[in-house]
């Protein structure tokens, strides 16, 4: 029988602390970023920390290596953003958000539909966290474990 997991929320269980670029960010501080962290994708938010779009590893190895990628294989976007300087001129704006309220259920359905590893949880337009592949796994996990540990130590 499948679990349901429509009672644990996003807010409960989201990275609150987040490291995000502002739109002003030079591009060299965001392959700053890439290399600190190691996360794969950073959102970007304005000044009122409302967010604006996202940057991804995708983005990064684009730009690194345009140069050295065959005239045919290049894209309009991949040279505009080749000569961007700033976050706002490499990201992907509208990036796919979700609200705080929303249950884990609904997450993993979007990232699966979506292909997506990260969703950046939005609330009135601002970023107040990010929910990840690898934390709703380790959500379910706890459950499962918690179950498991009910169901066993009760016959031993």
């Amino acid at each position: 029988m499948p679990e349901n997991y429509s009672d644990i929320f996003i807010k409960d269980i989201m990275t609150q602390d987040v490291i995000a670029v502002k739109e002003d960010d030079p591009v060299e501080h965001i392959f700053e970023l890439f290399d600190k962290y190691h996360f794969n994708t950073y959102p970007v938010v304005n000044n009122e920390g409302k967010l604006k779009g996202i940057i991804d590893q995708d983005i990064m190895l684009e730009i690194i290596m345009f140069h050295h990628i065959h005239c045919t294989k290049q894209t309009h976007m991949a040279a505009v953003r080749s000569l961007g300087e700033s976050a706002k001129e490499i990201m992907i704006p509208h990036p796919v958000t979700i609200s705080p309220d929303a249950n884990l259920q609904d997450a993993a359905d979007m990232m699966l539909k979506h292909h997506i590893n990260r969703v950046c949880v939005v609330e009135n337009d601002k970023l107040v966290g990010i929910i990840s592949k690898k934390s709703i796994i380790s959500e379910v996990y706890k459950k499962k474990e918690a179950e498991w540990w009910s169901i066993y130590s009760c016959c031993c």
